[in-house]
């Protein structure tokens, strides 16, 4: 986003009086959706991130303490939620964040931040034993990074190990929670291990780029979620929050909360609402309109 359209933007919203409001410390978004939420450092090759209907955040520890019912009211669709590393960590405001979100209202999910030296059943079996039984939560999420902070694991393992690991973690997962898990990524770790591997389509994947659309940076992968920056204000949240899109529309969301629609595929598994099935075809057909360039 230029300097010179923020410039024009805000004296606009000014001269005409409309109380759009900037995040704090941060550029609110001019998509008119969330005119409290804002990017202390906007990219324009995410930009495009606005034009879609439903976001949400993603924390951790380092959120600190959070008001949700702030968060709730600043147009948050969802929360994923760090709970676990590896084998043996808790992230200490896990339980906390659940509890907050859940009482705000806002659908909850939990992820799992891999360690690629620690046995993928034991780091399962670790996940799952902290995360609630919630019915109602989200799909458990896989974070699948390399370790490049770690001291003491290995920062990368060959492609094959790193395949088999996340395998043998997205069923134990799924026959857990009953739910299909979901694949939260970076764009080294899919060039590296996940691009080109059609077995796990099934499942659906949440996508970090912070400087360019999904599709510029992941080859021939669908994506879910997207992680369009990191540098996100939020009221509720002090200081920098994860911002995140869901790719599809208000009624393919809810769809998909209630079991419906399909996230992977991109399909709805029972009948459509009428307000999403296709329009029927007119009687006389109109001349094609030539796609917009």
């Amino acid at each position: 986003m230029s300097f010179n359209f923020v410039s024009t933007a805000i004296s606009l919203m000014f001269a005409s009086g409309l109380a759009f409001g900037l995040g704090a410390c941060g550029l609110a978004d001019f998509s008119g959706r969330y005119p409290t939420k804002g990017d202390v450092k906007p990219h324009p090759g995410v930009a495009s991130a606005q034009r879609y209907p439903v976001h949400g955040i993603d924390v951790s520890r380092w959120q600190n303490d959070i008001d949700w019912q702030a968060v709730k009211a600043a147009g948050t669709r969802f929360v994923f939620i760090k709970a676990t590393e590896g084998g043996d960590h808790i992230d200490p405001r896990f339980l906390a964040n659940w509890a907050g979100a859940r009482a705000a209202g806002i659908p909850v999910g939990a992820y799992h931040f891999v360690y690629w030296c620690r046995p993928a059943h034991e780091q399962a079996q670790w996940f799952v034993q902290h995360i609630p039984r919630d019915s109602d939560a989200l799909p458990p999420v896989l974070d699948l990074e390399w370790n490049g902070h770690s001291r003491t694991c290995p920062q990368k393992v060959p492609r094959e190990v790193a395949l088999e690991k996340a395998r043998l973690m997205l069923r134990e997962l799924e026959a857990h929670t009953g739910k299909i898990p979901i694949i939260y990524t970076d764009i080294t770790f899919h060039r590296d291990v996940l691009e080109g591997e059609r077995e796990f389509d099934r499942y659906p994947f949440w996508l970090r780029s912070v400087a360019a659309v999904p599709e510029e940076r992941y080859a021939g992968r669908r994506w879910a979620f997207w992680q369009y920056t990191t540098t996100g204000r939020v009221p509720g949240v002090r200081g920098d929050v994860d911002r995140n899109a869901f790719y599809g529309t208000d009624q393919e969301f809810s769809g998909w909360l209630r079991g419906e629609f399909d996230l992977g595929s991109r399909t709805w598994t029972r009948a459509a609402p009428a307000a999403v099935r296709p329009a029927p075809a007119a009687a006389t057909a109109l001349p094609e309109t030539p796609p917009e360039e």
